[in-house]
């Protein structure tokens, strides 16, 4: 079992210190994403405005890009045409289509309101959350991580409607072309941040809540010695540092923090920090 140290081993917080300092301060904004339906419908009409403004002004910086832009963002009707697009585009090969992978992607992300509510709070997380971020274009157009997550949004679509080959195949270029690997069947909330997210690997019947942040090499993993049910329960506003490997069916409670490079086996209560292999818990000051 984890055994608790003493809040007096303050060395142990040194692990990604400045990320721990980012999303603790941006976690009360980020936890305000969840609004009610009419805002909402406002929100994503401002959201895409302000990305194709961006897209214009970035046009009048450096005007050999515009027909880059305009291929990206400019043509496109709605968020979800471009972000289907900018998908299709990277993960299709000579066997796969682009055109037919563009219809397939446009299709699940504009199937409902769950969905592009989610895409614009992992917008919006991204932004808050990672000081390298500077617009929402930004983040659309050159983090694989958010595009990552926004393909596996299609691919769990895919595979909860029974559709197992072509989310598997999808979730195969993702990791080809992102190197993000992220099962189908894993269930993920909103407003998430995958920072840098090079060797991120997410297990079947893992589920991650609401505002959590991953570093790249994060595991949510089994232990390989079960089947079934056999990969972590993440809670909200979890932060899980770089290399991190959480293995088992446990519970990481709302809140906790897991430092860089552990290895977690047992439980993490909520708003306590795991750090070390094997992982020890450092319990909040009172």
């Amino acid at each position: 079992m984890m055994a608790a140290v003493p809040t007096d081993h303050s060395s142990s917080f040194s692990w990604c210190s400045s990320v721990h300092h980012l999303h603790s301060q941006k976690l009360d904004s980020s936890s305000k994403i969840i609004r009610n339906e009419e805002e909402e419908e406002e929100e994503e009409d401002r959201i895409w405005i302000r990305i194709r403004g961006e897209a214009i002004s970035n046009v009048e910086q450096e005007p050999i890009l515009s027909e880059y832009y305009h291929s990206l963002i400019l043509s496109h009707k709605s968020l979800e045409s471009a972000l289907a697009n900018h998908l299709a585009t990277n993960l299709s090969n000579s066997s796969l289509s682009r055109d037919a992978l563009y219809e397939v992607l446009l299709g699940l992300l504009e199937q409902d309101r769950d969905t592009k509510r989610a895409i614009r709070d992992d917008l919006r997380a991204v932004e808050e959350r990672d000081p390298a971020c500077q617009s929402f274009l930004h983040c659309l157009l050159n983090f694989k991580g958010f595009l990552a997550l926004q393909a596996h949004r299609a691919t769990h679509k895919l595979w909860s409607q029974g559709r197992t080959a072509m989310a598997l195949l999808i979730q195969a270029r993702v990791s080809q072309v992102f190197a993000v690997d992220i099962h189908p069947g894993a269930k993920i909330g909103r407003g998430i941040l995958l920072d840098h997210a090079t060797g991120i690997v997410v297990g079947e019947t893992a589920v991650v809540g609401n505002n959590v942040s991953f570093l790249h090499n994060v595991t949510l993993g089994s232990t390989g010695k079960v089947s079934g049910d056999r990969h972590p329960k993440v809670g909200d506003g979890v932060l899980i540092g770089a290399g991190a490997k959480v293995l088992g069916n446990l519970k990481i409670g709302a809140g906790a923090k897991i430092g860089a490079a552990s290895v977690v086996l047992e439980d993490v209560p909520p708003q306590v920090t795991a750090v070390g292999n094997p992982a020890k818990l450092i319990l909040p000051k009172m």
